[in-house]
């Protein structure tokens, strides 16, 4: 019987898609994300919310969404309790805030958990810049960069 439930566990891992968001846990991988999206021409698209935040982990299902639907952006998800620095760099000032950058530059920040403005930004944005395949990740998901997040659906 153990067998089988690990057998039945393992097919149910295979069918659940592989998310393709990255969580940043210093500035180390902040810096290790942002570098090689520049250098592969990637635009990035960062969620800076934190764990005792309602709204931030309410918007985490919405995130993996977009993540899903615009394959060719690096999601990345910073907790700001745990990399400050970033935060601060980032001028964070409230959760969620999500910024998207190109070449290293903020291009757009939106201050909230409003999934309609955000999709219309990222609308607006990808029309005026697609590119396929940017992002490698299977090499992000075989470095353990990617995870699922925490009540995503």
């Amino acid at each position: 019987m153990v067998m089988e439930g690990q057998q039945q566990q393992q097919q149910q891992q295979q069918q659940l898609p592989k998310s393709r968001v990255a969580k940043v846990d210093s500035e180390e991988s902040w810096y290790l994300f942002v570098t090689q999206a520049n250098n592969q021409g990637c635009p990035v698209f960062v969620h800076f919310g934190a764990s005792w935040c309602v709204p931030s982990l309410a918007m985490n299902s919405f995130f993996e969404e977009l993540a899903m639907t615009y394959q060719d952006i690096l999601f990345l998800v910073v907790d700001v309790d745990e990399v400050k620095g970033v935060a601060s760099k980032m001028e964070v000032k409230a959760m969620p805030t999500f910024v998207l950058m190109r070449d290293g530059a903020v291009v757009d920040k939106i201050v909230g958990a409003n999934p309609e403005e955000i999709r219309k930004r990222m609308d607006g944005f990808v029309r005026s810049f697609r590119r396929p395949n940017m992002v490698d990740y299977k090499h992000l998901q075989k470095q353990g960069m990617l995870y699922e997040l925490v009540g995503a659906k």
